[in-house]
């Protein structure tokens, strides 16, 4: 029998950094060493009251348990239109300029399987979120890193990208407030965004879920105008709600993106439960003081001690960071964020991302997540300060 073989698509990807890192984490607690993990960005706290008395309300109707619609019920596109006139002052057609989605993880592949033949060009950032890059080799498009740089202030460099060769590019990634680097949106950076994808017909994907941690100003790239005829903004309730395993989000656009984009989802996956939608209503609708106690108060007692460790680390950072990690550039005297990385988990058990998981314009750095109560982080700060 011939060996069987899996598609050449597999080639382009390895597994995901963090699904095989934390095999490791699992692995080393198992053997009694008790790592503190400093590593992904999964909210530990729960949602509000209302978002889970929501859930169960509907959960316990006879008639819940369905297939749902794919473009989500009324209610929840209504409620992220009203979300993003309350916070954005940015006006959407819920019925045909929102489209729900499981997780925005997801909503990367319905983009990309949308508006990518293979052999166009993607602009991704370096660093960036890898799912960008992976999901675009997967569908054999043409990645083009771009660079951000801390002397930049981790923004593109628009002359750079003008010297490219653009005429076969179609889609461009970005996400700010930043991650991994922190650095925050500016309405004068969005604007810089939608004309460059408008001067030269590139579809700027902007990846939104951090807008509110550390951030009493959240900003939208459709607070600019025209911005939807050329962009695409996705949102997600993981971060500012605390619902990272719920997988709900969205995006929004003009109608034309949303249809084609729809007709993807509408093959790949299904709709949410409805139940999960009606508590992201009730989510939508948590109140100020909620999202000043998590999203502001409480990542600001993390920050400080994530500010501490790394300094204990001998690592710089810049404090007008945003969002729920903390970037911080490595001394010298390491050859690289994995060697500074690899010494804090084995020696201090405490798990720090290094830099280059997101490109290699992280090589210098570690990220680490605020994603951690502080009797977790005081712990953590006090086995790198014996190092």
């Amino acid at each position: 029998m011939k060996t069987i073989q899996p598609a050449d698509r597999l080639n382009t990807v390895s597994e995901y950094y963090f699904s095989k890192k934390l095999k490791e984490v699992a692995e080393l607690n198992a053997q009694g060493k008790d790592i503190i993990s400093l590593g992904i960005g999964s909210p530990d706290m729960p949602p509000s009251e209302a978002t889970v008395e929501a859930l169960c309300e509907d959960a316990h109707k006879p008639d819940a348990h369905g297939y749902q619609s794919y473009v989500g019920i009324p209610e929840f596109r209504r409620a992220y239109a009203d979300w993003y006139k309350r916070w954005y002052d940015v006006d959407l057609k819920p019925d045909t300029e929102i489209q729900p989605l499981i997780g925005s993880k997801e909503g990367i592949l319905h983009i990309s399987l949308a508006f990518l033949n293979p052999g166009d060009g993607v602009l991704v950032p370096n660093p960036g979120y890898p799912t960008y890059s992976s999901v675009s080799n997967l569908v054999q498009a043409r990645v083009i890193p771009y660079d951000l740089q801390e002397n930049n202030c981790w923004q593109p460099d628009f002359k750079a990208l003008e010297k490219l060769d653009l005429s076969n590019v179609k889609l461009m990634w970005t996400n700010y407030p930043n991650m991994p680097t922190g650095a925050p949106a500016t309405h004068e950076l969005y604007e810089k965004l939608v004309a460059f994808g408008k001067k030269h017909s590139i579809i700027i994907c902007n990846d939104n879920p951090y807008s509110f941690i550390l951030n009493d100003k959240p900003l939208s790239i459709l607070q600019i105008t025209d911005a939807k005829d050329i962009c695409i903004e996705m949102n997600s309730m993981s971060k500012s709600h605390n619902m990272p395993g719920w997988r709900i989000g969205m995006l929004a656009s003009n109608a034309q993106f949303v249809q084609w984009i729809l007709k993807v989802k509408s093959n790949v996956d299904s709709g949410t439960f409805r139940a999960m939608q009606k508590a992201a209503v009730a989510a939508l609708n948590n109140t100020d003081e909620w999202h000043r106690q998590n999203n502001i108060e409480t990542y600001a007692h993390r920050r400080a001690l994530a500010e501490n460790i790394l300094t204990a680390l001998g690592c710089t950072f810049d404090k007008k960071q945003t969002g729920m990690f903390l970037w911080g550039k490595i001394p010298d005297h390491y050859k690289d964020a994995g060697e500074l990385a690899d010494k804090v988990l084995y020696e201090a058990r405490v798990f720090v991302v290094p830099g280059f998981v997101f490109g290699s314009n992280g090589e210098r750095y570690v990220r680490v997540s605020l994603c951690a109560k502080e009797n977790m982080l005081e712990e953590a700060l006090k086995r790198v300060s014996e190092l």
